[in-house]
């Protein structure tokens, strides 16, 4: 016997396992399955369905409720056991219907499979006169099909809904013979907290649950299942197309089955929508009109030589891509600088997480996520600050669930009643724009009671003294009368932090998207290193990525600074490397920021504008600063799957593959770098980025050749240490973790765990600013934008996707019950919002959710724009970022006549 574990044996197979291992499992290590229905791996177990009996020393027992005990003998099959499960069986199926022939499970239905396994063609309890029940399918909802006379009452949904999602929609409605699972009082599944995930239909053993826009489109044998990569945010959860006849017909979450949204699993059809672009498209005469590839891309060679002929390469510039491969962020960088001679690259990481990037690299030496997903339920206090993270990244919200669920503590900073303030400890509701100061003040109150790491700090950080005479000012009085948050639940949140045997932050843009963004991440760089909760399993600093592959984008170069991998454009070395394996020569300064590429391109500097994947005109502070700049533009070319807002403005629109119709790889939020695979072809003409970006460099007579990603990756690998390790055969599990720096490199899951990547951690004195622009009496409240979870950033996917844009059809803007009295406004009344900028008409949502004398509005609805509201003006001084979150407007209701 191995230690810490038994030994027993199954149908005469001698297994170990670890101590409280379920028979059901230790039968798997064997080989043997055990039939179940109510059992799952991820779930507690329940015992309901009896299906899994079988002897264990001669005596009855279910085998996902009793444990491998040491020197056991189990039996799984023969005799009484067979017997049992057959009557089992018969029992379940004498109630549901027999309609394989048109279930949309079969083929794939656990019980259709034990009962061809059992024999089950005939039964005893059916007869002329057997009792039935009879309920009509409910389609209450957009996503989900339930058909209660399949429903085998196995609890499965019941307690995925409760386990893994923490919702606790489902349960079991009506008595006896009657008995159902349904929502409280049997309501509409849109009437409660559902967010039709889909973990229920995960689990289902029957044919009960399905997905209703799959219904008689193809049965399960006919459909092919490719393995890719959700397109969404940055969680990076792989997941799996169902296929047949060229469409997705459905969408299941790989690894464990769980790891899917209601966007991953329902949101995928926009893939399908006949207004993807097929075709290229060249303005002739004031119009878009169908062109060839040849007439596009020599066209727009043709006009990029004029301009840098006559302008110089810094006339030119161009915006990548979070929502494009790593691959395809290469070569666009490639281009641009090889190519065009211009540093003028950039991407929408400049308007999310570059203070993070600035911050994070100043303080720990690299500026990423420290750990992983999953080690966030290893925490045993968690400070999420900045970040909607059940509507924004709901899978991180599900490892928070869990960790608080086993014991963890809680604590919330945010000016909103997010969900997870619900089951905080403490929320602190600080004003926006006011986040140093009561970061500030959690470390004052750190170092006045004595409750820092100092061993960790001597050891591994240094400028504490920097650290503590910056904090000194930030009494809790003082930070009460900034931010709004109380002397007592300051303390608490300090001590809770401090005091955790394990403590990890995560934060998103609620706290980047300000003048001050990289002084707020700073912040919690110093509260992470003076405590010692860095560099350990459970602790951490975690920035959640908000776009599929923002992470990979920054990590490929396409920023202003640095080439591949992070290595600064300044260095000549760096330079000289890049220069011999790409033939050309690396421009010496750095580019221009994508906010400042947009200033340029109004003031005239910036002639020519390429953009991948990108929709300024939507994401871009200021729209109608964003519209004159485009307007003045020589040259705009965009490259899309979609028209978007900004390609109205175009010149030339090609037509880009989407990400299921191309290979490639993604980097998630936790710093994974996964397979992207190509399920279908992409619509008419349209090409994969990277295809279309090789042809337009070689038409510019710099050649990239390249027959698939995975040489473009070779590439990487060879010019990019943190990648240096990374190849496709190596990628086909669940991908690798940089820094992995060679071909038998493991990964890093979790950072600086025995130093930083600069050495020692440094500690950076911050102070409060407060918002660049605050409330005053024009405009008396203070705009905060962001997510919600139907929705991802503009019109381009979510909004093409029915069941979601059923969910949430429109823009509108949330205000507190005291605002809503002051400007006299009631729920769905129209209401103009107005900024310095632009003004929006939308729908007043009247809650405590929002803090008084503040508005949210989602950003989502090109039609109620919140980007005509935003600021522009002002930039956090080291990443260029605007303030997104913090600009001042006022209300006014809409009388229509």
């Amino acid at each position: 016997m191995s230690s810490g574990g038994v030994e027993l044996t199954i149908d005469g197979i001698r297994v170990v396992v670890p101590t409280g291992t379920p028979l059901l499992e230790a039968a798997r290590e064997a080989g043997i399955e055990i039939p179940h229905l109510c059992y799952h791996p991820a779930l507690s177990s329940a015992g309901t369905c009896g299906l899994c009996v079988v002897e264990v020393d001669g005596k009855l027992a279910q085998a996902c409720r009793e444990a491998a005990s040491h020197g056991s003998d189990v039996r799984t099959e023969g005799g009484r056991i067979g017997q049992l499960r057959r009557l089992i069986l018969e029992l379940i199926l004498s109630d549901p219907p027999r309609d394989c022939l048109t279930c949309e499970q079969a083929g794939s239905c656990d019980l259709q499979r034990y009962a061809y396994r059992y024999q089950l063609d005939a039964n005893r309890f059916l007869g002329p006169d057997h009792e039935r029940r009879e309920a009509a399918p409910r389609e209450d909802n957009p996503f989900i099909r339930y058909e209660p006379e399949k429903c085998v009452l196995c609890g499965r949904c019941v307690r995925a809904c409760a386990e893994i999602q923490g919702r606790h929609v489902l349960g079991y409605a009506g008595r006896g013979f009657a008995t159902e699972v349904a929502s409280a009082f049997r309501g509409p599944l849109t009437e409660t907290s559902c967010e039709f995930c889909g973990q229920c239909l995960a689990v289902c053993p029957s044919g009960a649950l399905s997905e209703r826009g799959r219904r008689f489109t193809a049965g399960e044998w006919e459909l092919q299942a490719v393995q890719t990569v959700c397109p969404f945010c940055g969680c990076g959860c792989p997941l799996t197309l169902h296929l047949a006849e060229g469409r997705i017909v459905r969408v299941s979450g790989g690894r464990d089955g769980f790891r899917l949204c209601v966007k991953g699993r329902f949101g995928l059809s926009f893939v399908h929508r006949e207004d993807r672009l097929r075709v290229p498209l060249v303005r002739r005469q004031g119009a878009h009109t169908a062109s060839s590839w040849e007439e596009a891309l020599g066209l727009l060679a043709d006009k990029l030589r004029a301009i840098r002929g006559r302008y110089g390469p810094q006339a030119i510039a161009g915006l990548s891509s979070a929502k494009c491969t790593n691959e395809e962020n290469y070569l666009f960088q490639k281009l641009m600088r090889a190519a065009l001679g211009t540093n003028h690259v950039d991407h929408c990481a400049r308007l999310c997480h570059a203070p993070t990037v600035a911050g994070l690299a100043q303080a720990f030496g690299s500026g990423a996520m420290t750990n992983s997903i999953d080690d966030i339920e290893e925490a045993t206090c968690i400070l999420v600050t900045g970040s909607n993270t059940t509507e924004a990244h709901p899978i991180v919200a599900q490892a928070i669930f869990r960790a608080v669920r086993r014991g963890a503590r809680l604590i919330v900073a945010d000016p909103r009643r997010i969900e997870l303030a619900d089951i905080a400890d403490v929320h602190l509701r600080q004003r926006p724009g006011t986040d140093v100061a009561w970061l500030n003040g959690l470390a004052h109150v750190i170092l006045a009671e004595g409750l820092w790491d100092r061993a960790f700090v001597e050891q591994r950080c240094e400028d504490l003294d920097a650290l503590r005479e910056a904090v000194e000012p930030y009494t809790p009085d003082v930070v009460e009368e900034l931010t709004g948050v109380s002397d007592a639940d300051l303390r608490r949140a300090a001590r809770l932090y401090a005091g955790a045997e394990r403590a990890t932050f995560v934060y998103s843009m609620g706290i980047t998207q300000h003048t001050s963004g990289t002084d707020n991440v700073l912040a919690v760089a110093n509260l992470a290193m003076l405590t010692g909760h860095i560099g350990r399993h459970g602790t951490g600093v975690n920035p959640l990525r908000g776009q599929n592959n923002v992470q990979g984008a920054c990590d490929l170069g396409a920023l202003p600074n640095v080439l591949p991998g992070y290595q600064r454009v300044s260095d000549p070395e760096v330079r000289a490397k890049f220069a011999r394996a790409w033939g050309a020569q690396v421009p010496v300064e750095s580019g221009l920021t994508a906010v400042e590429i947009v200033d340029a391109a109004r003031a005239g500097s910036i002639k020519a504008l390429l953009v991948m994947g990108e929709n300024p005109m939507v994401t871009h502070p200021d729209q109608r600063h964003v519209r004159e700049a485009l307007e003045a533009l020589d040259l705009l070319a965009v490259v899309d799957i979609f028209p978007s807002e900004t390609a109205e403005f175009a010149h030339i629109v090609l037509p880009a593959a989407s990400f299921a119709e191309k290979d490639g790889t993604f980097t998630s939020t936790e710093r994974r770098v996964q397979r992207l695979r190509r399920a279908l072809p992409p619509p008419g003409q349209a090409l994969p980025d990277w295809e279309i970006l090789c042809r337009l460099s070689t038409r510019l007579g710099f050649s990239m050749a390249y027959g698939h990603p995975r040489e473009i990756m070779d590439e990487i690998a060879s010019l990019t240490p943190i990648y240096g390790g990374i190849s496709y055969a190596r990628l086909e599990g669940e991908g690798l973790q940089w820094p992995c720096t060679s071909p038998d490199h493991p990964g890093t899951s979790v950072l600086h765990q025995q130093a930083f990547t600069r050495g020692k951690g440094r500690f950076h004195p911050v102070r409060h600013h407060g918002p660049s622009e605050p409330p005053d009496a024009d405009y008396p409240l203070a705009l905060t934008t962001g997510r919600v979870l139907y929705h991802f950033h503009s019109r381009t996917m979510t909004r093409r996707v029915g069941g979601l844009q059923e969910m949430v059809p429109e823009g509108y803007v949330e205000i507190h019950p005291e605002d809503a009295s002051r400007f006299k406004l009631e729920t769905g009344a129209l209401v103009r919002v107005t900024s310095r900028r632009g003004s929006i008409v939308t729908v007043a949502r009247v809650t405590g959710r929002a803090q008084e004398g503040t508005a949210f509005v989602p950003f989502h609805f090109a039609d109620a724009a919140a980007n005509a509201l935003t600021a522009r003006d002002t930039l956090d001084p080291d990443s260029k970022i605007p303030a997104l979150k913090a600009c001042a407007v006022r209300l006014e209701p809409v009388v229509l006549d």
